[in-house]
């Protein structure tokens, strides 16, 4: 009971930042009324299942595969700047748009394979939360599943976008400054990791890693939560000048916000190269890492890795339940709104389908892994319900891509299905 008191009085600090409602002001700092629906999808690419695709990348493979960071994080700038413009031109979110203007069958087949996205998105994030949990209180990885599970479900059911992405900010800002914290410690080759940015190379046996790395970065869940947020927090449709100043500063917010994701994210694996990997050592469970922290680079550090570690997997639990209530909703025709049973199913469902399938899992360190590999296998699907969507001039009116755009997102997919081919064809002929 003592230990159940400390967890919560640890987030109680975090209440102030709920306190005051979000409203539109007008003039030279227009742009930060738009920053929020950015750092929600951000927290999505930064959840423990990135953890641990990242840090076993880094002590495997050193800095080599930092290059798929690169790549996946402009990928996912262009596929989340298009998917809000989705959001802000028609009203209606990522699931809506494919209810109605898609095929019946198809969509609903699209959309419930993305509800298992989602599913196995908050998988990562709650297990990532548990094993933080176990980390800091010696809590059992089930118990602190539900702890986890239980402490977003109530976050969700009782707070508004607004609020929660003060929420997500905090979460954020923690898990930026941990990491920036922890590579002051370490001793990095900044030129090596600088070529492995830009280089693109694929060691024998990474192809798991990476397809995991890039299933953890461009999220199929996300880009139906960014169409959802971003249309949710207009003030008049009817308005041209408010679409056009949407549509102006939706872009500075993606693109803020990817690159912090981009910079964690390559934190992660930078620290793994030169802590892990540099001492021959492979990580293959997050307490491990934790607890090889610890001789490494000393017991605050291992402190901030678990602290960090648990922030992000509350933060993106709840993204993860946001996306499942949106995708459910949309499959209904209408947008999310806790308050709607559609939306609760879609969260119960993505939640509680999780914390199901963790009572199963024998390895959680594995479990994350391949939940990333199957958020890229799903991925394709997404991308092209929403290349199909976002060029319909049915759909998107004068807003619809340009030939340039297509031509764009449609290298996107052709590089995700490629790689998705390449992890089937190694699987089989191993």
């Amino acid at each position: 009971m003592q230990k159940i008191k400390k967890i919560f009085n640890f987030f109680g600090f975090f209440r102030e930042l709920i306190k005051d409602d979000h409203k539109p002001v007008y003039g030279a700092l227009d742009i930060f009324k738009y920053i929020g629906p950015g750092l929600l999808v951000t927290v999505g690419f930064i959840d423990p299942g990135n953890w641990a695709a990242n840090i076993a990348t880094g002590s495997g493979y050193g800095y080599t595969l930092l290059w798929i960071v690169t790549l996946s994080t402009i990928m996912l700038i262009v596929l989340q700047h298009n998917v809000a413009h989705l959001g802000i031109a028609t009203g209606l979110c990522l699931s809506e748009a494919a209810t109605i203007y898609i095929h019946p069958k198809v969509s609903k087949a699209i959309l419930s394979f993305a509800v298992l996205a989602s599913v196995s998105t908050s998988l990562a994030e709650i297990l990532g939360g548990s094993i933080a949990l176990n980390m800091l209180f010696d809590i059992p990885i089930k118990a602190g599943a539900v702890l986890v599970t239980v402490f977003v479900a109530i976050m969700l059911f009782t707070n508004s976008y607004q609020k929660i992405e003060k929420w997500i900010i905090g979460f954020v800002s923690v898990i930026g400054l941990s990491f920036l914290y922890e590579l002051f410690l370490v001793d990095v080759d900044w030129f090596e990791a600088g070529i492995s940015w830009v280089k693109p190379s694929i060691p024998e046996g990474s192809m798991l890693l990476l397809m995991s790395v890039l299933g953890a970065v461009v999220m199929p869940h996300n880009l139906f939560l960014h169409s959802e947020v971003i249309q949710s927090r207009q003030w008049n449709l009817q308005d041209e000048k408010v679409i056009k100043k949407q549509l102006k500063f939706e872009f500075a917010d993606t693109l803020f916000s990817m690159v912090i994701g981009w910079a964690i994210n390559s934190a992660m694996i930078i620290l793994a190269a030169a802590t892990f990997f540099k001492n021959g050592i492979e990580v293959d469970e997050l307490q491990q890492a934790e607890t090889l922290l610890t001789p490494l680079l000393g017991t605050k550090a291992s402190l901030v890795f678990a602290i960090a570690l648990l922030f992000a997997g509350i933060a993106s639990s709840i993204t993860s339940g946001m996306a499942g209530g949106s995708i459910v909703a949309g499959m209904f025709k209408e947008p999310f709104d806790i308050k709607d049973n559609h939306s609760r199913m879609g969260i119960i469902a993505s939640l509680g389908g999780a914390l199901i399938l963790i009572f199963f899992i024998g390895n959680p360190f594995k479990g994350l892994i391949l939940s990333q590999v199957f958020l890229s296998i799903q991925l394709p699907f997404t991308v092209a319900i929403q290349i199909y969507l976002t060029s319909s001039k049915k759909v998107m009116g004068k807003y619809a891509n340009s030939p340039f755009l297509v031509g764009v997102l449609s290298v996107i997919a052709l590089i995700v299905t490629y790689f998705n081919a390449k992890l089937l064809f190694d699987f089989l002929v191993q």
